[in-house]
């Protein structure tokens, strides 16, 4: 179904959503047609952020608000769903649009193994009704649909629209860039470079699947990383986690804006602690790339300022190589709680391929590398 039929028999004309890749073709129509605009569209840093969002738009308007995610970002709506958004409490009317990722039957990543068999069965613990969106899905079903939807919505209640693989098609590119010239594979390489056999914690995306390449290339091991393969927003908690329970060796982050911004809060967690053996590296290239390319917060949000305020010892920002080789090698020589930031440009290697390593692997590995070279510092 094209994106624009969809949206028309929907009939909202406010949006705010975390961007994913199964849902592309509408995140592409909304940044295409609205850019970021506080009337109608917004990118928001998670998923409860913007079921938070759609409430006080509700309230202010009395029109229901969509808000779109990766069904990854269900456990982020359970709160405000639950204690917020349900008839037990406000009846705060919502419209959830939901990429499918590992819907059962379908091959994917197996982050999205577990969540996809949950998908539906959330929602409907959650009360949310839910329809599935299908290729084969017509426009008179998903019409029909909506005349249901809309009268749950009056009694104040959510519902939800499950989008499989392909289900929505859109003729239109979105077009999104930066000015930076570093390149994310590269800053990845100099950063394994400098960390030597030191622990990296890496951020869910293509920063893990760089890592995870540039160690093959490099006939390196792979025990030395953690990829965060889900759990978006979580790599520098896990980071810090290792970091206090291994206090005399240097453990190294590599987190994105996006999901840096996803769950902010943890800055102050880190910076409060200050552990002086972490070195917190942000890749901003103010864009979701791993999911299609939309636009963060990150633009025009000052993460270095953040960290300072929040408590790390040493902030910089790195726009060439030679600046971000001068932090790199400060951190691995000084002691203290670090925060670099790197300007990075949009855009990866069209041959870039996915671990071979299972996710179980990896971890069994990583504890290995952590235990048994524990004694040494």
């Amino acid at each position: 179904m094209k994106v624009e039929k969809f949206v028309d028999i929907i009939g909202a004309d406010f949006y705010t959503g975390v961007p994913d890749s199964q849902l592309k073709a509408l995140c592409s129509y909304l940044v295409n047609t609205y850019g970021i605009d506080k009337n109608h569209h917004i990118i928001a840093a998670n998923e409860g952020n913007c079921a938070a969002l759609g409430a006080g738009y509700y309230l202010a308007t009395g029109k229901v608000p969509v808000v779109y995610m990766q069904n990854s970002g269900e456990g982020n709506i359970i709160n405000p769903a639950a204690s917020l958004l349900n008839g037990r409490v406000y009846g705060i009317p919502m419209i959830f649009v939901i990429g499918w990722r590992g819907e059962p039957g379908v091959h994917d990543e197996p982050q999205h193994i577990y969540q996809g068999q949950v998908t539906v069965k959330l929602l409907e613990d959650m009360e949310i009704t839910p329809f599935i969106v299908s290729p084969e899905t017509t426009e008179e079903e998903l019409f029909a649909a909506m005349e249901k939807f809309r009268e749950l919505l009056a009694e104040g209640k959510q519902v939800g629209f499950v989008i499989r693989k392909s289900a929505l098609t859109y003729g239109g590119k979105m077009v999104y860039d930066n000015s930076y010239t570093m390149e994310r594979e590269e800053v990845i390489r100099r950063i394994t470079a400098f960390s030597g056999n030191d622990p990296i914690v890496c951020t869910t995306g293509k920063a893990s699947r760089e890592l995870f390449e540039i160690r093959e290339q490099n006939g390196q091991s792979h025990k030395y990383d953690f990829l965060t393969v889900g759990s978006m927003g979580h790599c520098s908690s896990i980071a810090l986690g290792i970091a206090c329970a291994q206090s005399e060796r240097k453990i190294w982050c590599i987190d994105g804006d996006g999901a840096a911004l996803m769950h902010m809060g943890a800055l102050s967690v880190i910076g409060g602690i200050s552990p002086e053996n972490l070195v917190h590296i942000v890749i901003n290239n103010e864009a979701h790339e791993t999911v299609g390319g939309q636009p963060t917060a990150m633009k025009n949000t000052d993460i270095t300022a953040a960290a300072a305020a929040c408590g790390y010892t040493y902030t910089a920002c790195a726009g060439s190589y030679e600046e971000l080789e001068r932090e790199l090698d400060l951190a691995k020589r000084e002691k203290g709680l670090w925060l670099i930031e790197v300007k990075c440009a949009i855009g990866s290697r069209e041959d870039l391929g996915r671990p071979t390593l299972t996710a179980m692997e990896n971890k069994n590995n990583f504890m290995r590398f952590l235990q048994q070279t524990q004694e040494v510092y």
